[in-house]
């Protein structure tokens, strides 16, 4: 006869050499979303070299995605139940100018015509993952530029950095997510821009890039009615996302077509055979993250299914989205692993990318102190030897 109260700790022993840790207190975790990090930093570096002048965007935008699933694919090789998914984790995006995010055209489509000029202000995104942990990354360059960028540009840019700046070091342990919106409006308005109103980070969780706990920028009155605040926690993962804006910050939509979609995991049953097919492929390819429709086989095919699929929000389309048109829009965005010591950037956005020379400056004492301190954990010192 078995004694159940020895059997009993045994069991639930079992149970915790079970439990499978999620967040970044797990050293594999960790390790997972560095890795993809690294790849969307390198990748990003070799996107930056193809924005020139003359070049079409939709070609910048392949080949960016090429260079993502041939770098994933080199490394979680291993097969079995310990297989690792991995590939794109945002698809390359280059916005331009009044654009404000998600442009990335298909090749039938007449923006496939569209080039980058000289002075264009491109706003370029990108991400990768494994095993579900997605790092992102998205800078701004300023095409064709030979000396400091200047005027309005140069404000927007500078507003953007800085601001990013200030978030990574806002979001710690037992902060509040309205603190970060309130400082980058301040912000913004010391360099006579405005933030994009009602953009959204999340915090970032195993296959969603789109957890519950958000920071959102500029919010109106109708915004704020339903949004949550909530403090921020140790062994989080944020992907802080910042759009500063020369105009009202306020965005539409216009007639460009949608072309990134994310499975949203909602189950319906779809009534034409190429919605469902659609969906399938993207399960299969994509998972539960952002992916264009380049990506599907049959382009004719996908665009009549994910017609149905968004209708009934099985997927979650990425529209793209402008200011008015004189307007100029900047973007910076990292992933930040939040720990109890300090933060750690899994991506980097790449302030060095474009030279800015504004005449503004931040002038409020408190948010000059902020930044003037270090948001990295501190070096352990090594012990001298005997």
């Amino acid at each position: 006869m078995v004694d159940t109260k020895t059997a009993k700790p045994a069991t639930d022993a079992k149970k915790v050499a079970e439990t499978v840790v999620l967040d970044v207190s797990d050293s594999n975790v960790q390790t997972k979303y560095k890795d993809a990090g690294k790849i969307a930093d390198a990748v990003l570096d070799q996107v930056i070299k193809l924005c020139v002048v003359d070049a079409k965007i939709v070609d910048i935008c392949m080949a960016g995605d090429k260079l993502l699933k041939e770098a994933t694919a080199a490394i979680y090789n291993k097969k079995g139940k310990n297989k690792v998914t991995k590939g794109i984790g945002f698809p390359t995006t280059v916005s331009v100018n009044n654009c404000v995010a998600h442009f990335s055209p298909l090749p039938s489509d007449p923006e496939a015509a569209i080039t980058l000029k000289e002075g264009d202000v491109a706003k370029i995104q990108l991400g990768a993952q494994f095993d579900g942990y997605c790092s992102t990354v998205a800078t701004t360059i300023v095409v064709g530029a030979k000396a400091p960028v200047t005027g309005a540009k140069a404000d927007v840019i500078k507003a953007a950095e800085t601001a990013l700046e200030a978030a990574i070091r806002l979001i710690r342990p037992g902060n509040k997510n309205m603190e970060v919106t309130k400082t980058v409006d301040k912000i913004a308005e010391a360099y006579g821009v405005k933030a994009v109103e009602g953009m959204l980070s999340h915090n970032q969780l195993k296959d969603k890039t789109d957890g519950e706990k958000q920071i959102i920028l500029n919010p109106s009155d109708n915004h704020l009615r339903d949004f949550k605040r909530i403090e921020f926690a140790e062994n989080e993962v944020y992907a802080i996302d910042i759009l500063i804006s020369t105009g009202e910050g306020k965005v539409r939509p216009l007639k460009t077509r949608t072309t990134i979609y994310k499975n949203t995991g909602i189950r319906y049953q779809l009534k034409m055979a190429a919605s469902r097919a659609v969906l399938s492929e993207i399960q299969q390819k994509a998972g539960a993250f952002p992916f264009t429709l380049r990506d599907l086989e049959d382009e004719r095919k996908a665009r009549m299914g994910i017609v149905e699929a968004a209708k009934h929000q099985t997927v979650l389309p990425y529209d793209v989205m402008y200011e008015r048109d004189e307007a100029v829009v900047a973007q910076y965005l990292s992933t930040v692993m939040v720990t109890k010591n300090g933060n750690t950037l899994l991506t980097n956005p790449r302030f060095d990318a474009v030279e800015v020379k504004s005449e503004k400056s931040v002038k409020d004492e408190e948010i000059l102190k902020l930044l003037a301190t270090s948001y990295t954990a501190p070096k352990k010192e090594k012990k001298e030897k005997k």
